[in-house]
């Protein structure tokens, strides 16, 4: 059984759910297969006329996806995928267009992929009707559609039942969106109970790491946690603060912290809601042995702008007219001496606002520590992923870059995985 505990495998070592491997075993020579993946790629939102949406900024989710598409279409199957791109309220949106994904696909498959311009409308019909051996064809952005995210079983089940359809009785879905298992969705849940179904390749090299931050973790086990809200991550570090050795808040989320800690934050992000459930956190940590490591120092401005002028000072003592937007100097070292004895760590979250140049040091500073390191490090997805290949960074000096921030976090907060459990049935 895969649960949320951490393994992808039955006793005797195999994974517990049906594979791509097991699909290709049988045969897929001339039939459709249905690939969900996880294509939600930045752009940049300048528009041009045939990219309404701008051009992609980090195509690592694309080029996570091709794996499992390739080994389909060169065993001859007719590639239906589907996948979403931000979030649109459920009916088109041209900035939202997945044109920009389906031309850096071709791009790098080698061959053109042809978009439909609905989701299982007469456009999608006529496309994927018109596939060929070894073709692949991408459905428009699958949130288009609202029933793709209702809470209505029925809504998303008559969604499902179109999908299905497109590739017909003879068809089978593969999940391969490690970034959407998560979701209780039409393409993600509804449709693997209406076609034979399938791990994808990356789905279960994702379960395969987690379950090394879950069970049996080599230690010192260090975490380090950035973004901007701590809201976003409570269940996540309830849960950590029973596993790991030391825990690195950095980003947004930190002056929350060291509000709750009793230090003036001055303007920077701030969460005074959170501020008794923080203080529960410092308790526990301190109660469990567990070492809780904040920022000492921050680069401090007036103003959120990549031309912001700034100060480095105390983490207490933030003056009142201005806002932490990255760690500082002192907290650098102060997190890379937190790491460097580190046997395995996880990181999600950057430690400042790493899009401008000026704020980017620390989370370049986290990031290079773990490239020197000889742990197991793994990079939880996101904005995490995006900064590595932003300030570039090499990927391969990491053990794992996830595709999927909000997947990892979840299981990582020890919930169940509605896109995997489905897969067990």
């Amino acid at each position: 059984m895969v649960t949320n505990t951490g393994s992808a495998t039955g006793e005797d070592g195999r994974p517990a759910v049906a594979t791509l491997d097991d699909l290709l075993a049988t045969g897929v020579a001339g039939r459709r297969v249905l690939v969900r993946a996880d294509l939600n790629v930045p752009l940049d939102g300048t528009p041009t006329p045939d990219l309404p949406g701008g051009r992609i900024t980090d195509d690592g989710r694309v080029r996570a996806s091709l794996p499992t598409i390739r080994a389909l279409a060169e065993a001859g199957a007719r590639v239906v995928v589907a996948a979403h791109l931000g979030r649109p309220k459920g009916a088109p949106e041209d900035r939202f267009s997945l044109a920009p994904v389906a031309s850096r696909l071709g791009e790098l498959l080698g061959t053109p992929v042809a978009l439909a311009d609905d989701v299982t409308g007469p456009s999608a019909r006529e496309t994927v009707g018109g596939l060929a051996d070894g073709q692949v064809a991408l459905l428009q952005n699958v949130r288009f559609d609202s029933r793709e995210t209702s809470k209505d079983e029925a809504e998303r089940g008559a969604l499902a039942e179109e999908l299905a359809g497109l590739v017909g009785e003879d068809g089978a879905f593969v999940s391969d969106g490690f970034g959407v298992v998560h979701r209780k969705q039409a393409s993600v849940y509804d449709v693997a109970r209406r076609l034979p179904h399938y791990a994808g390749g990356l789905v279960l090299s994702e379960l395969s790491v987690l379950r090394r931050l879950t069970t049996d973790t080599a230690r010192p086990y260090v975490v380090v946690l950035g973004g901007a809200k701590v809201s976003d991550k409570l269940g996540v570090i309830a849960n950590l603060l029973t596993k790991v050795d030391r825990l690195l808040i950095g980003g947004g989320m930190a002056y929350t912290f060291l509000r709750a800690k009793g230090y003036e934050v001055g303007q920077s992000l701030l969460q005074e809601d959170q501020l008794d459930r923080v203080r529960g956190f410092l308790a526990e940590a301190e109660e469990r042995g567990v070492e809780l490591v904040l920022p000492v120092d921050v680069l401090a401005a007036k103003e959120f702008g990549a031309d912001a002028e700034y100060q480095v000072v105390d983490a207490d003592a933030i003056p009142a007219d201005r806002q932490g937007l990255d760690i500082g100097p002192r907290t650098r070292e102060l997190f890379a001496g937190k790491l460097a004895d580190a046997a395995t760590v996880f990181w999600n979250g950057p430690t400042g606002v790493f899009e401008f140049e000026a704020f980017s040091g620390g989370t370049r500073a986290v990031a290079e520590a773990l490239v020197g390191s000889s742990a197991f490090t793994v990079v939880g997805g996101g904005d995490s992923a995006a900064a590595v290949r932003a300030l570039g960074l090499p990927e391969d000096g990491f053990s794992h870059i996830s595709t999927g921030g909000g997947a990892s976090l979840e299981f990582l907060e020890g919930k169940a995985l509605p896109g995997v459990e489905v897969l067990e049935d």
